[in-house]
């Protein structure tokens, strides 16, 4: 559905989740995660500075930005995810 300013729900649903997932970056949760330096997909042991945040339920699919939904994973994992769920990605290595 499209509002008058031309925005969609989904839209303004992903700004807000994003605001929420920077201030997550910032806590010291997030900062715990990234110490341990391990990527949630691979397993693979990477510095803090490799690693990105990933949504498991991506934002464009109705995920959000919670502790329960965000994990640390190398650049290589999350490029591969896109906005596939990890059940479409197990799927697709079968």
């Amino acid at each position: 559905m499209t509002d008058w300013r031309g925005g969609s729900e989904l839209d303004r649903h992903i700004r807000r989740e994003r605001e929420r997932a920077r201030q997550l970056r910032r806590t010291q949760y997030w900062q715990k995660l990234l110490q341990k330096g391990v990527c949630h997909y691979c397993g693979g042991h990477f510095p803090a500075g490799e690693l990105t945040m990933d949504h498991i339920v991506p934002l464009a699919r109705g995920g959000r930005s919670v502790k329960g939904n965000v994990v640390a994973c190398c650049k290589h994992c999350n490029s591969r995810k896109q906005c596939k769920t990890p059940v479409e990605m197990i799927l697709e290595d079968l």
